[in-house]
């Protein structure tokens, strides 16, 4: 039986003769007498569209929903999808590499070869069946293939492919297994593989694992074998397609509005602010948003692993590290970047995170002149962030005492913001941290803000409580009334008049 035949006969309906699939009549009508009268033909019509339907549904099911395609359905549509990928390519060729074309451009003229070899197919597809097969091979040809509906959804916030048959999304802070697969190891590298190369990355046996970043600035991580056993695995963590404001932060209870007058008077007075917390707390979104408190006349520089921040100033310049070559040479790291920073006039240099010996070299940024600098560093609490810091300090290999490295901290860093992910899928800012010095050994921390984890949880499992002030004034605020910055004392949690 021809890709045609098998196509017409499993719309009909699994397990159907064919020759009742081709005559139109579902099971339930092959059930009835036959009956001319309009009534039973407009049934019998409606029996027809509802398996066409059904059969096509197959590859776009959303995940929370069974699949009910025909299985002979699927196969066939299968089979459609990837002759015409194979034809389309034959086609166009290099093209799709072509660098002369803009992204807009190379998208229409391979949709319009598309159209031509579906239509060649001769197969019978609707208006809308034909249009959802051709999305579905653009995204395979120019897309992320079978995740890209998730990319475009703007209600998933991560996509993670454990391996080419298992694709879990997170929405609204949760996880959720879908039902979307990659048809083979081979499709899923490729998917990988377009994502590097366009960022000048590489993944192979010799570089098994690449960190990367999609058009819109969305963070991407893949792992291949040997280094992942079940298989190669993507993760996606999406970037709103527009920059979050503080006004959204409040509004989706990350923080409240005395925080912010806080944090926008410490970065407006140079201070230099860490933003702590573990993975997916929000610490780049929270970062984005203290640096739109950055006056435009300042010079800024930026400096990350891969280009995620999306500072609104004009006077930006944005340095991205750099792995080594397929020879094992030319890696520029963190370390070199701020180093070099320090050579091209910064007012503010912006660490997208410090996770190794760069630490050193930007607390002396901050303690020579660099006020105002703003980082992210993972851990679950202020006080770990302290300890952190002095980890990676210990990382940069020079062989200082404990102390002096803390006296650097204490001096260095003014304020600690800290984020974190709640059982109910929340980010919220849960520690305002003031550094406030050192006290023998000890570096001294002093809380502005703590969250109130006592006022319990809704009928839903979402927390009820909200940040609250502890009453104690930071120190640092004295230097707010010397730059003409001014802070209402009620945000503390104090009345005007009082000290």
């Amino acid at each position: 039986m021809s890709l045609i035949e098998r196509l017409q006969a499993a719309r009909g309906g699994a397990g159907q003769p064919a020759e009742s699939a081709e005559a139109g009549v579902g099971p339930q009508a092959a059930q009835e007498p036959p009956s001319s009268s309009p009534d039973a033909q407009s049934a019998t019509l409606g029996v027809r569209v509802t398996a066409q339907a059904a059969a096509v549904a197959e590859a776009r099911l959303a995940d929370s929903e069974p699949n009910h395609g025909s299985v002979r359905a699927s196969q066939a549509l299968r089979e459609l999808k990837e002759k015409a990928s194979a034809e389309l390519y034959d086609r166009v060729g290099s093209r799709i590499t072509d660098s002369s074309m803009s992204e807009s451009e190379l998208g229409d003229y391979v949709r319009g070869e598309l159209r031509g070899v579906v239509a060649e197919q001769q197969v019978p597809l609707t208006a809308s069946e034909r249009e959802r097969l051709i999305d579905e091979i653009m995204d395979d040809v120019l897309g992320l293939g079978p995740i890209q509906r998730y990319i475009d959804d703007p209600s998933v916030t991560e996509v993670m492919v454990n391996r080419a048959d298992q694709v879990y999304v997170e929405r609204r802070g949760q996880l959720f297994a879908t039902e979307t697969t990659f048809t083979s190891e081979e499709q899923l590298r490729r998917v990988i593989d377009r994502i590097v190369s366009r960022v000048g990355r590489r993944i192979d046996e010799a570089s098994p694992l690449v960190d990367a970043r999609l058009a819109d600035g969305s963070r991407v991580n893949a792992i291949i074998p040997p280094l992942a056993v079940n298989g190669a695995a993507l993760t996606i963590r999406k970037f709103s397609r527009e920059a979050l404001s503080v006004e959204k932060l409040i509004q989706l209870g990350t923080l409240n509005p005395e925080m912010a007058e806080l944090m926008q008077a410490c970065v407006e007075a140079r201070m230099n602010v860490i933003v702590s917390g573990g993975t997916g707390t929000g610490k780049t979104t929270l970062l984005n948003v203290l640096s739109g408190y950055i006056p435009h006349t300042e010079r800024i520089v930026t400096i990350e692993d891969a280009v995620e921040l999306q500072l609104q100033q004009d006077h930006v310049i944005r340095l991205e590290s750099r792995p080594p070559n397929i020879e094992g040479k030319g890696a520029i790291t963190i370390r070199d970047l701020v180093r070099n920073s320090l050579r091209m006039r910064p007012d503010r240099i912006v660490v997208g995170e410090v996770r190794g010996g760069e630490t050193l070299d930007m607390l002396q940024a901050m303690n020579t002149g660099h006020d105002g600098s703003l980082s992210t560093v993972h851990a679950n609490s202020p006080r770990d962030a302290v300890a952190r810091l002095e980890t990676l300090v210990l990382m940069a290999g020079m062989d200082l005492p404990l102390r002096a490295i803390r006296e650097q901290v204490a001096s260095a860093v003014n304020l600690i913001v800290h984020l974190t992910r709640l059982r109910d899928g929340t980010r919220r800012v849960t520690h305002v941290t003031e550094v406030q010095g050192m006290e023998g050994d000890v570096v001294t921390l002093q809380d502005a803000f703590v969250f109130d984890y006592g006022a319990g949880i809704d009928a839903n499992g979402r927390f009820l409580g909200k940040p609250m002030p502890t009453g104690v004034r930071p120190r640092f605020v004295e230097r707010f009334a010397d730059l003409g910055i001014k802070v209402n004392p009620s945000i503390f949690g104090l009345h005007a008049g009082r000290r």
